[in-house]
């Protein structure tokens, strides 16, 4: 246990040195909470709840909330069908009216497999975003495509890291890139904690981001054979 706790220290230590070298001179942080709700053998449904800060536990810049029914095909291959709503708050950006508010659709096809023995996984998602901005309504379309692999250290520590590309279906193609990595501590089998890192290059800048989830499952498959 001390030597996770050094561990854990270490990696915060890391980023917030690192962050200095950030336009925004600022580490900020992402927190997630996940809820996975399976409702039958083949069907379940997501829940998360997500605030992000321009500083770890400072100035609240956006919380998301998303909701999505998913189907499993087989082992390696889930569709889904979502649906989010963001406040963001452009504060920064702008003066005056600052919020945005965003309702989205999407559709996304999960597929996971091993490469060399590596596990890999793979996320298409296509999204419909439809914005209101100081009374001004606007939608947009775009494709995600990330590519990740979940790798376990032992039966309580895992690493998990992936790369999430974004494609405008309009105006400017190429506008924002995640790149993650994060130390995973199983709870119990079905739950677990990350603690991690993200680079976000969006509209220019390149953005340093802690991030901390929670990761968590529920089973009502026994409720609903009763």
């Amino acid at each position: 246990m001390k030597n996770l706790i050094t561990v854990l220290v270490l990696i915060t230590n890391i980023f917030m040195s690192y962050s200095q070298a950030s336009p925004e001179d600022k580490l900020g942080a992402w927190y997630t909470v996940n809820i996975k709700h399976l409702t039958s053998e083949k069907t379940s449904v997501n829940t998360c709840v997500q605030l992000r800060s321009f500083e770890v536990f400072d100035n609240l810049a956006l919380m998301f909330y998303c909701v999505a029914g998913n189907y499993d095909f087989n082992k390696k291959t889930t569709v889904s069908l979502g649906y989010a709503y963001l406040d963001i708050d452009k504060t920064f950006a702008v003066s005056g009216e600052n919020h945005l508010y965003e309702n989205r659709i999407y559709e996304q096809i999960y597929y996971k497999h091993q490469l060399y023995k590596i596990p890999i996984y793979q996320r298409l998602r296509l999204e419909h975003r439809f914005l209101n901005f100081r009374h001004i309504h606007t939608t947009e379309h775009r494709f995600r495509y990330q590519l990740g692999s979940k790798i376990n250290l032992n039966k309580t520590l895992f690493l998990n890291v992936n790369n999430d590309l974004f494609i405008n279906l309009q105006d400017e193609i190429f506008t924002e890139n995640r790149l993650y990595g994060a130390l995973g501590i199983n709870l119990t089998k079905a739950n677990n904690i990350q603690l991690g890192y993200m680079n976000r290059k969006v509209n220019g800048q390149n953005l340093h981001r802690l991030q901390l989830g929670i990761f968590l499952k529920t089973d009502f498959r026994k409720q609903n054979k009763l």
